[in-house]
């Protein structure tokens, strides 16, 4: 029942435009809901079983408020819109565990750990400081988002589906120009054997020729062609989120930064809390990273310290 019951959810999913990330976050939800509710269909299973679910994530699970909220989006999605039935109040326990202070890093800290890398990685490293940058984001940058006359790059279909453009640091441009005619010289390689760049089926039609072209090409492609997830079709896509995961932690190891989780998504907690220190306005930073609401960016203010809006302890003032 499982297999058969998702493939119809996934082909729902793909029909209403979601994201393939969406698509994947949203099955793996979905079927979990359905191991917990001992493989009923959802078409007959009690809706008072959604609100066991969520409280069991938060009371045994001990999830955080944000895994709950996706995992209630996912369900939310699966009972009223894909199988049209109202799901009404569920009276679930909400998850009480507190988003924890990110990790940030010294200035001098990150600067160790680029001094670890060298060509592709260091360049990728430094967009996600220097953009602030998801490492998905980062991965998914295609030759046209980059202006390097303005310094400026542009984010395509972010998280919550948004464009937006951010800053390039200055000392990014000679890896990128290098990465740049990288991507190009393999682009029109693959372009001879009737290969292009992974694109989504409907701008594919929209623009025939543009998996083809440079301007599309993405800047960090993979070494390898795939299947396309949708189509079928022999593609390039760009490089795995993973790869990165490997060497930044190579690279933290060997800059001996032992003291703190650094993984990807701490440069771009880095970019906000520098660019806060450095006396930027906080609703420009919301801005460069993306952020609905000015909330989401403040809790960069909390690991600040002094170094915010001139706050000193009060306890310096007594010497």
């Amino acid at each position: 029942m499982a297999s058969e019951f998702i493939e119809l959810v996934r082909n729902d999913i793909r029909l209403r435009g979601y994201s393939f990330s969406t698509e994947k976050t949203y099955l793996l939800w979905i079927r979990r809901f359905i191991y917990f509710t001992n493989m009923q269909h959802p078409r007959e299973v009690d809706i008072g079983k959604i609100g066991e679910y969520l409280t069991y994530l938060a009371c045994e699970r001990h999830v955080s408020v944000n895994t709950q909220k996706v995992a209630l989006n996912a369900l939310v999605y699966l009972f009223q819109k894909c199988l049209k039935r109202e799901v009404g109040d569920l009276g679930f326990k909400l998850a009480t565990k507190q988003r924890q202070l990110p990790t940030v890093l010294t200035q001098r800290e990150v600067g160790q750990i680029l001094g670890q890398l060298s060509g592709r990685n260091r360049l990728i490293i430094e967009l996600l400081y220097g953009s602030g940058l998801r490492v998905s984001e980062c991965m998914q940058i295609r030759i046209q988002d980059i202006d390097l006359d303005r310094y400026a790059l542009t984010i395509r279909d972010g998280k919550g589906r948004k464009d937006r453009q951010t800053i390039l640091g200055n000392s990014t441009e000679e890896l990128l120009q290098q990465q740049i005619q990288t991507a190009i010289a393999l682009q029109a390689k693959d372009s001879e054997r009737g290969i292009g760049s992974s694109m989504s089926p409907a701008l594919s039609r929209k623009i025939p020729r543009a998996p083809f072209s440079q301007a599309w090409a993405y800047l960090f492609p993979a070494s390898r062609y795939c299947t396309h997830p949708l189509t079928g079709e022999l593609c390039r896509h760009h490089l795995d989120a993973t790869v990165t995961r490997k060497f930044v932690s190579t690279a933290v190891q060997a800059a001996g930064i032992l003291s703190k989780r650094v993984t990807c998504h701490t440069f771009r907690h880095s970019f906000a809390t520098h660019l806060l220190a450095g006396g930027s306005d906080i609703r420009t930073v919301q801005e460069l990273l993306g952020h609905n609401d000015v909330k989401t960016t403040q809790i960069y203010t909390h690991v600040l310290g002094r170094h915010y809006a001139g706050a000193t302890s009060p306890l310096d003032r007594l010497y």
